[in-house]
């Protein structure tokens, strides 16, 4: 806030903010100030979730119906990052007292962008479910207490209608930071990947979908959150996403989080 209140263009790792108020009135802020302003959604780098996201909005596949998507971790379920039962860099983001946002704050952010990005509508409707998991004996490991969540679904519905599955997890066994996306338009599917740093997008185009057969598409890799900060300042390109995008994944999260407080109800905005 003393950045914006300066002047300064500004670059913000996710989540925008620890809580909704907060995030708002720092896009307020932004748009105040008049500076260039950028949430780090780093999914957004991924090329096929460029390159789908823009066949979606060129009309490719149709009207959008249905859509699917997953943050697939495995932390909980092997060392392949370090041992989460015994070394503080992991521990503290299972224990609430500690910092943690959950799985749902952690990570929720990054699929609710990367799902509400592709399909281009915004959410009108949540409801949510969260789950913890005995982890230890009980609950606790030394100072931690062991309660943040560890798995999230979420049922998200869009203006249009069109109804969204997202899910997020750490114990997605044989996933170490894996995102799943599925989209369906009336004319034709998509498939987008970004599994051990590999981004993969699969297509059932209109010709093809009598006999359900998908095909590979290519797609470019696209400049990096922090490269397209840079050319924002510099008058070349626009900032995207910026702290209004975050502002509102993070009114979803809450909106999220109150569903699950109340067993999953469902929430308008």
């Amino acid at each position: 806030m003393p950045f914006l209140a300066a002047g300064k263009h500004v670059l913000c790792e996710k989540p925008l903010a620890t809580n909704a108020a907060d995030a708002g009135a720092m896009a307020d802020a932004a748009a105040r100030a008049g500076v260039v302003n950028t949430v780090n959604l780093s999914c957004r780098n991924v090329a096929a979730l460029q390159k789908a996201a823009a066949m979606v909005r060129d009309g490719a596949i149709g009207t959008v119906r249905r859509l699917k998507a997953s943050y697939l971790q495995s932390w909980l379920t092997q060392p392949a990052w370090g041992h989460w039962n015994r070394e503080s860099q992991w521990l503290w983001r299972l224990s609430i007292a500690h910092g943690s946002k959950s799985v749902l704050g952690d990570v929720g952010i990054h699929i609710l962008g990367f799902a509400t990005f592709i399909a281009g509508q915004d959410a009108v409707e949540v409801s949510c479910r969260l789950a913890t998991f005995d982890k230890a004996p009980r609950g606790k490991i030394g100072e931690y207490a062991l309660d943040a969540n560890d798995s999230a679904t979420m049922q998200v519905v869009v203006a249009n209608g069109a109804l969204r599955t997202v899910a997020a997890t750490r114990f997605a066994s044989g996933h170490l930071n894996d995102l799943r996306l599925r989209i369906y338009g009336d004319k034709r599917g998509l498939e987008v990947g970004f599994e051990n740093f590999v981004s993969m997008l699969r297509a059932c185009l209109e010709s093809d979908l009598q006999r359900a057969v998908w095909h590979d598409v290519e797609a470019p890799v696209k400049p990096a959150t922090y490269e397209r900060f840079i050319a924002a300042i510099r008058g070349t390109d626009v900032a995207d996403p910026d702290f209004a995008r975050g502002a509102a994944l993070q009114r979803l999260l809450a909106r999220a989080e109150q569903s699950a407080a109340q067993k999953g109800v469902d929430l308008a905005f």
